[in-house]
């Protein structure tokens, strides 16, 4: 320990001279400089007593939290099992550490700050306590020396001159007595001071030292072979890790090497797929937000089974939207906006407009839901199943530009002969088994989406021996019609949707299957134009009038209707099934054979079915004229002495008249 040079001679105190008051101001200069440097080592001693108590604190939560990552149940936690036996022991040794920061932090409070408290609080308090002592005492000396000099020369006042010697010797000796005691304390600080410096610090390296020395015995002893094992699972994962993540460089690599139709919207290369029985993406939906005013929302829809799902962004799971089963799609036109379809569930209550992103897009789903309407996917071979409905719908649509050719031959040679498979169509109804679809219509059969006209029967219907029809049933005065339509013509707004041969003509079925190949081949292939025209039924005949030109585009008679219904579900379809001959085997009398014509009408389909029965019983009343007299009797007539069945549809073919391709509806 070094030698202290400088200090306060105590023989110096009772002289008290100003050589002495200098050297007593050096000391209480450097008192007060140790005073506020103890302040500021104190305040960082505080600081890592309480960093080392928060360490204490933090390891602690630390370790609650390790073992809270099994409690989680992440959703893709597959696989942690070792991880979380890892961190359980990891916990374990955290909490072992928590004990020991938690000494070190007791043993910083009693060998670091304690001590330098104490120091302050002992030594610097009781050094400025006796500074203060020792200038009172030096002012009362003051003070009593200046009373004792003031007294007078010749008239002395002995009890007053031995009071101030009193007191001047009372003041002197307390002085003294405090300059003495404030001397030592002063020189004895010299010493404390360093003392006061070394403990604390003395205690902090001894502690971190036990501490240390703890921590190796815990790691070195005891984790040695866990830590090994550690660091080789995080190694192992890193290496998964590159990897995995040199993997996704070379898919990404691979994926933006595609060329830029991809990003492009209408730009897909791949062919149309016809078969599909399920489909996902996003379509936008139109959906009313008044009365006259919509708005579109892009979804993401998906089928699920047989039902139209809606899920939307970010949603957890998806909702039913509607039951494809039975139901019908069809493209439209909506708002000038292209690739629009609307799905109308079987009874017709419920629809929605969808529009796809692009023409591919826009096809699939329609095949889709299409496809999905028929059932398919409840097959043992849906994929099949469809590929096979698509070949016969793609062989439905070959074109035929007249009726009267198709009239003429047979429209499929490969196709089982008419009469046959009436027959067979007939045993199956008598054993009461539904008919098949193929026992109804040949696969494959052509489907007629129009009627044309031949130029050379316009001409002739257009020249002075022919004659055009008035559709309101009115006849000119040189033109008198046949008795057989004098007592019932209705005229009727259609639109022709198609026609193809059938195989029988006793069922109503093959009018409902035919309807539903129709519409299905219209949708496959995006036919919804159509042309209005006007259906006329008399009591002899059926006529399908141009009503621009009243040109009959083509006529049957009544004998040759063998059955005719409307749709069970859409209340505005109806058909008609026509026996012909067939002349192609060279047989004289001819085979039977069936078509089936399918309208759609701006009435209900009902009533053009209920006026072809009436036309039919009006028929067969002829025959007996007290019969038809009696059916008369019972029928409200017109004034020229027809049936009155419905009210005149003049507003309508007025309108429709200028209207040449509409959309269907159906």
């Amino acid at each position: 320990m070094p030698a202290v040079h400088h200090k306060l001679l105590l023989e110096d105190a009772l002289q008290d001279s100003p050589q002495t008051r200098s050297l007593l101001s050096v000391f209480e200069e450097d008192a007060g400089m140790l005073t506020e440097y103890t302040n500021q080592l104190l305040q960082s001693m505080q600081r890592v007593f309480g960093a080392q108590s928060e360490m204490g604190l933090a390891t602690e939560q630390l370790s609650r939290q390790l073992l809270e990552y099994e409690k989680k149940n992440f959703a893709l936690g597959k696989g942690d099992e070792e991880v979380i036996t890892t961190l359980q022991s990891f916990a374990k040794t955290v909490g072992e550490l928590n004990s020991l920061h938690s000494v070190l932090a007791n043993q910083m409070a009693d060998s670091m700050v304690f001590p330098l408290i104490q120091f302050r609080e002992k030594d610097l308090t009781e050094i400025s306590t006796l500074k203060e002592i020792f200038g009172i005492a030096t002012d009362e000396h003051e003070a009593a020396m200046v009373k004792y000099s003031r007294l007078p020369k010749k008239k002395e006042n002995e009890k007053l001159k031995t009071d101030l010697v009193k007191e001047v010797a009372y003041t002197r000796r307390k002085q003294h007595q405090a300059s003495l005691q404030y001397y030592c304390a002063l020189n004895a600080l010299q010493y404390r001071k360093r003392v006061a410096m070394l403990e604390p610090m003395l205690g902090y390296t001894q502690a971190q030292i036990s501490f240390f020395k703890k921590g190796i015995e815990l790691v070195s002893k005891k984790m040695d072979n866990f830590l090994s094992s550690v660091s080789n699972m995080t190694q192992s994962i890193q290496a998964q890790l590159d990897t995995e993540a040199e993997a996704m460089r070379a898919s990404q690599r691979e994926l933006l090497s595609v060329e830029d139709t991809v990003y492009m919207p209408d730009k897909d290369t791949e062919p149309v797929n016809r078969t599909l029985i399920q489909k996902a993406g996003y379509l936008n939906i139109r959906n009313k937000t008044g009365l006259v005013t919509t708005a579109w929302d892009r979804l993401y829809f998906f089928t699920q089974g047989g039902n139209l799902m809606c899920q939307p962004r970010g949603a957890v799971a998806g909702g039913m939207v509607l039951d494809l089963d039975n139901s019908s799609v069809m493209a439209v036109e909506c708002e000038d906006r292209r690739y629009c379809f609307q799905i109308t569930s079987p009874s017709g209550k419920t629809s929605m407009i969808l529009q796809a992103e692009s023409k591919k897009e826009y096809e699939e789903w329609i095949c889709t839901v299409n496809n999905i309407s028929r059932q398919i996917y409840l097959t043992d071979n849906p994929e099949a199943v469809a590929i096979r409905l698509n070949q016969s719908a793609i062989q439905a649509v070959t074109p035929i530009t007249s009726f009267e050719k198709r009239q003429e031959g047979s429209p499929n040679p490969d196709r089982a002969k008419p009469g046959g498979t009436h027959a067979a169509s007939s045993g199956s109804q008598k054993t009461g088994a539904a008919p098949e679809p193929e026992d109804l219509i040949a696969p494959g059969t052509p489907i007629q989406f129009d009627i044309m006209l031949p130029a050379s029967e316009f001409q002739d219907q257009n020249r002075a021996g022919g004659r055009r029809t008035n559709p309101f049933g009115e006849t000119d005065d040189d033109c008198s019609t046949g008795s057989d339509d004098s007592l019932l013509q209705q005229v009727f707004a259609v639109r022709f949707l198609g026609s193809m041969a059938v195989r029988c003509g006793d069922n109503q079925e093959v009018i409902y299957e035919a309807m539903r190949q129709v519409l299905a081949a219209r949708a496959i292939h995006n036919i919804f134009r159509t042309t209005e025209s006007h259906l006329m039924v008399t009591s002899s005949s059926l006529r399908l009038i141009d009503p621009q030109t009243q040109v009959t585009r083509i006529s049957f008679q009544l004998g040759e209707v063998c059955q005719f219904a409307a749709h069970q579900e859409n209340g505005r379809l109806m058909g008609f099934l026509v026996e012909g001959r067939d002349w192609s085997d060279g047989d004289e009398e001819g085979e039977p054979s069936f078509s089936a014509f399918v309208f759609e009408s701006n009435t209900e389909g009902e009533k053009i079915c209920y006026t072809i029965s009436l036309a039919k019983d009006i028929t067969e009343a002829k025959k007996d004229p007290e019969a038809l007299a009696e059916l008369m009797k019972n029928m409200p007539l017109t004034n020229d002495g027809k049936f009155l069945l419905l009210e005149p549809e003049t507003d309508d073919m007025t309108n429709g008249a200028g209207q040449e391709d509409l959309e269907s509806e159906a």
